[in-house]
């Protein structure tokens, strides 16, 4: 389900809970003899990535700092978000030698000469920026792409029907396995050991 507002928190999720308990008798439990179980996961979807400037041009959104910029940029991109503590343009990778860079700088081309050298030519690096000076193809290393141009070429324009995607959602965290039991032990019904 998707839902706006606040009424996700004061309604939907606590209904969500009553039914899992199987303690809502409302829409189709009776009918269909729902007796509780289950389980849900809610996701909050982050702020648009674009708005449109004063000029009517895309730019990225104010609400973006630095850090959720290069975290929805890899997601678009197909990256993992991993940012190095050491090397500042390894915010993200694909591989063990493929890396992402996120900035919202303009690069020139010694910008991109010294990032070249610091990649070297056993790794590959997709910079993504606001600008870049210069031929990107003058360095086999690196891929170039500017923002937002990138992100509007990964939107999808003039459809009838925008289905969500479920397949690719993360995984739930695998539950704990109940604590063993000791030789000669009863377990009540509230997981308590009783010798």
């Amino acid at each position: 389900m998707v839902e706006l507002g606040e009424h996700c928190h004061t309604h939907i999720i606590p209904r969500l809970k009553r039914v899992i308990d199987g303690a809502d008798p409302g829409g189709i439990t009776e009918a269909v003899g729902w007796k509780g179980g289950g389980g849900f996961r809610y996701f909050r979807l982050a702020p648009s990535l674009l708005e449109k400037d004063k000029y009517g041009q895309w730019v990225i959104s104010r609400e973006y700092n630095a850090a959720m910029l290069s975290e929805a940029l890899c997601k678009l991109e197909g990256f993992t978000y991993a940012p190095s503590d050491s090397v500042y343009w390894q915010q993200g990778r694909s591989t063990e030698r493929d890396f992402l860079y996120v900035t919202t700088q303009t690069l020139s081309a010694e910008h991109l000469a010294a990032l070249s050298d610091e990649v070297g030519p056993e790794r590959s690096l997709l910079v993504l920026c606001s600008a870049f000076r210069g031929a990107s193809d003058r360095w086999p290393n690196l891929t170039v792409k500017k923002i937002p141009k990138a992100v509007l070429a990964k939107c999808e324009w003039g459809h009838d029907d925008y289905s969500l995607k479920v397949e690719n959602l993360p995984k739930a965290p695998p539950e704990a396995p109940p604590p063993a039991v000791k030789p000669g032990a009863m377990r009540s019904l509230f997981d308590e050991e009783k010798a």
